[in-house]
């Protein structure tokens, strides 16, 4: 069962909310869920199909509407910082008539008290308590991360427009994607914020999967230095995944955090090692689904490959539509931000390169330019654009890979790690 993970950066306190909007709180502290009684029943979300999911740009703000009569009871789950930590639970009226809407499972604070009616109609926990909700009014409840230090919810605290703008200048520290696919874009918000939430995978499981992992953490502002010594393991461990698509953004995710961390002699060692493994992309249909980190790394391979923009040409739904994208990789010590503005079926690009300078090309697009300035503009080639092409893309990213390795010479004992010097 995937689940949305929330939480606040520099505590513990961690729990999942389920596709209904159920809050499992980690190292079994308990599970708080909902039910609302409309104007023809009680409604339990786990169990009815008129669930739908989203979250706010990807962040860990996540909302959950429930159909009822004539309209929708809408659920938002949010962490704040504020009195030790506390999880918001909101839940919005969105329909003109009155409804109550009853927790059970954990202890929550509330602004009111509950009502002290009986609930009816429904076989509910002895721990149940429920809040009238008037038409197109909200009730806020809260579970504290600390339990014992406030005994109800302060009248004001943070709004889910506020953490998730907070969420959003955090994550993209890293890069900053403004897509014609909006969804493109919230899965890499998503995946990295459950990356700083829930921290990387396990380097003994996917080496990939961890390295990835660590530099979208460093990139993010996360200190480099305590992940060295893992770090060093991890690239020792990659002689299992050579034929892995994602490996060059591995190896480059290794050379940036040793960067970072100050692992100068380890970072020259893993440069001339990446460089001995094939870089491009191509887009398959057979390409598994991406999860984690390697949806970051696949969604900005769309727009570059090392210096290569749109290795692949562009997406069709993305013809035609403007975009910006910004600190997208091009190497380990190079990024590029750059818009892409149209002149009928001509692309223009405008952009500018930091770190290291390289050369910037776009081999299927525009495959007689290249420029090697940092700042610059240039109209490239007549696209085929659909007629009628609709503003709005589906793009599904995970059909991504770096080429077949099968071909290359990389040995076993070139990634055996015993020509990297860590320390």
């Amino acid at each position: 069962m995937n689940m949305v993970t929330v939480g606040v950066l520099g505590t513990s306190w961690r729990a999942g909310v389920t596709p209904w909007g159920a809050l499992e709180q980690w190292d079994g502290l308990g599970t708080l869920d909902w039910f609302v009684a409309a104007d023809d029943r009680w409604y339990r979300p786990a169990g009815e199909a008129t669930i739908r999911q989203t979250t706010v740009d990807g962040t860990p703000v996540v909302e959950t509407r429930l159909r009822i009569p004539k309209g929708d009871a809408v659920q938002r789950v949010y962490a704040v910082p504020d009195h030790g930590g506390l999880t918001i639970i909101e839940i919005e009226n969105d329909s003109p008539l009155p409804i109550a809407v009853a927790f059970t499972g954990t202890p929550v604070l509330s602004v009111r008290q509950p009502t002290t009616v009986p609930i009816e109609g429904i076989e509910l926990g002895a721990d149940a308590v429920s809040f009238p909700v008037g038409h197109h009014a909200t009730v806020v409840v809260a579970i504290a991360h600390e339990p014992g230090v406030l005994t109800a919810l302060p009248a004001t605290v943070p709004t889910a427009t506020q953490v998730a703008r907070g969420w959003l200048a955090t994550v993209e520290r890293a890069s900053r994607l403004v897509l014609p696919d909006a969804a493109v874009a919230a899965a890499v918000v998503r995946e990295r914020c459950e990356l700083l939430l829930g921290g990387p995978a396990d380097p003994a499981d996917d080496a990939v999967e961890f390295l990835l992992g660590v530099g979208e953490l460093v990139r993010m502002g996360m200190p480099a230095q305590p992940w060295v010594d893992e770090v060093a393991d991890a690239v020792a461990a990659l002689v299992g995944h050579s034929h892995d698509p994602h490996l060059v953004a591995a190896l480059d995710a290794a050379e940036r955090v040793c960067r970072a961390a100050g692992e100068d002699r380890a970072a020259r060692d893993l440069e001339r090692l990446r460089d001995r493994v094939p870089r491009g992309a191509q887009r398959t249909n057979e390409s598994p689904a991406a999860s984690g980190a390697r949806v970051v790394a696949e969604a900005e391979a769309i727009i570059a490959a090392g210096p290569d923009l749109f290795p692949s040409g562009l997406p069709d739904t993305w013809l035609g539509q403007q975009l910006e994208v910004y600190n997208v990789p091009t190497g380990a010590t190079s990024a590029v931000s750059f818009a892409v503005r149209w002149h009928g079926e001509r692309p223009a690009v405008l952009w500018e390169c930091t770190g290291t300078s390289v050369a910037l090309r776009s081999s299927v697009l525009a495959p007689n330019w290249s420029s090697d300035a940092p700042t610059g503009d240039a109209l490239w080639p007549a696209q085929a654009i659909p007629a009628g092409m609709a503003a709005a893309s589906n793009l599904s990213i995970g059909n991504l890979s770096t080429g077949d390795l099968s071909g290359s010479d990389l040995s076993a004992g070139d990634l055996s790690g015993g020509d990297i010097s860590f320390g």
